[in-house]
C-alpha cells in the first residue's frame, strides 16, 4: 500500500466534531473508499472536556495515546491514562475531560464509521 493512502494527520485537515475534539480522520471510507469502520487522532486540549453526548448507531473504542483525564461512561466514571482503552457500546452517554497538565490524545475507532449525524449532544 502506498503511504499516500493513509499519510499522517499533516496531511489532512482536523476539524472539530460536534463532541467538540479536534479529529483528524487516519482512515474513513470517505476518503479512502472501503471499510466498515473509521479511525481518529481526537485531540481534547489540556483542562477542557468533550460534551457529553452518544452515538445512536456507532460503536466506538477509545484508544489513549498520551495525557490523562476522566472518563465519563454511562453512570460510571474513572480515570484514564496512556495506554487504556475504553469500549462505548451505541446508546450510552459519554464524554472525557484532559487533566490540566496536557493534552488528552486518544485513538478512535467507530463502527460503523464516524458520522456527525450519528452524535446526539445530551448537554
Amino acid at each position: 500500500m502506498d503511504r499516500t493512502e493513509w499519510g499522517p494527520c499533516a496531511a489532512r485537515a482536523a476539524y472539530v466534531t460536534k463532541d467538540g475534539s479536534e479529529i483528524c480522520e487516519l482512515w474513513h471510507p470517505d476518503h479512502h473508499g472501503t471499510g466498515g469502520l473509521s479511525l481518529a487522532r481526537a485531540t481534547i486540549p489540556a483542562g477542557e472536556q468533550t460534551r457529553l453526548h452518544r452515538h445512536v448507531r456507532a460503536e466506538e473504542v477509545y484508544h489513549v495515546l498520551s495525557g490523562s483525564g476522566v472518563m465519563d461512561l454511562g453512570s460510571h466514571h474513572f480515570m484514564v491514562r496512556a495506554g487504556d482503552t475504553v469500549h462505548i457500546s451505541p446508546g450510552i452517554a459519554h464524554r472525557v475531560s484532559a487533566s490540566a497538565e496536557a493534552p488528552l490524545v486518544i485513538l478512535c475507532c467507530c463502527t460503523p464509521p464516524y458520522r456527525h449525524d450519528d452524535t446526539e449532544i445530551l448537554s
